[in-house]
């Protein structure tokens, strides 16, 4: 598998248009119909026009979760170019301050709006799936997310200027962003035709299997990635939160399913 040329789609009046940015759009605005489409089709319960309504609050808290959380991620590069934080285009958006960030959002919006959190955060994990699973591909035009050297035949070919420097002498690596987004359509598959299929289940279940799913598979590709962003004695940080969040993620299950069991039983 051969690198891109370059990083920048176009130019439009000396600025510059980079692929991760317009696979990004393109990564929200599919997850945004899938919601919408889910909701609309599968959830009769929840108004896709509050979904509406509080999406843009939403997205742009995860934006900023998701650039805040990286740039503390690699804070020391960014003391020294300051300039650089803001520039989302050129890639540095973490999913996990992403999650951070929206959930705080549509957890404050649904206090505000008397709306049930948990079941629109049902709904939400099939969009964030799908949205993870295209916005991987902004990596790729970036040549970042890439895991260890490799001989396979879909080995990922990474220009020597974005290897890091104890691998110069190797060309191919894993393209740990696409087993990403693989990883990510499998999980899309689970939560639609099995979690979603299971007879009375919590608010929440969808959502929070979604995280010990992704959770999971992060933590195994994790361990594959060479360009981690921090690591504490030696284990990457994304394996260290991504362990943290399948053990919220089972915790929260069997409390919400436990306390919808004893609701029902009474």
């Amino acid at each position: 598998m051969q690198s891109p040329l370059s990083p920048i789609a176009f130019s439009v009046g000396g600025f510059e248009i980079h692929f991760y940015g317009i696979i990004m759009f393109f990564a929200i605005l599919s997850g945004i119909g899938v919601i919408y489409f889910i909701a609309k089709r599968f959830y009769k319960e929840v108004d896709t026009e509050k979904i509406l309504d509080i999406l843009p609050v939403i997205i742009v808290s995860a934006i900023i979760g998701a650039r805040v959380y990286y740039v503390l991620m690699d804070f020391q590069y960014y003391v020294n170019y300051p300039s650089e934080i803001i520039a989302v285009w050129k890639g540095g958006l973490s999913i996990h301050g992403a999650l951070i960030g929206g959930v705080t959002a549509g957890a404050i919006l649904a206090a505000k709006n008397k709306f049930r959190f948990f079941q629109y955060a049902d709904v939400f994990a099939y969009g964030l799936l799908v949205g993870q699973a295209i916005g991987r591909f902004g990596n790729y035009f970036n040549c970042e997310a890439f895991g260890r050297p490799t001989d396979l035949p879909f080995g990922l070919f990474i220009p020597t200027v974005h290897r890091p420097y104890e691998y110069l002498h190797f060309e191919y690596f894993h393209p740990t962003f696409l087993y990403e987004s693989i990883w990510n359509i499998f999980v899309f598959l689970i939560l639609f035709f099995v979690v979603r299929k299971i007879p009375k289940i919590a608010d929440g279940t969808v959502f929070f299997s979604y995280i010990i799913l992704y959770s999971a598979g992060r933590f195994v590709i994790e361990s594959i990635r060479i360009d981690s962003v921090l690591n504490v004695s030696g284990i990457p940080v994304a394996q260290l939160v991504s362990i943290c969040a399948i053990v919220l993620g089972i915790i929260f299950l069997v409390v919400l399913n436990k306390r919808l069991e004893n609701k029902n039983g009474m």
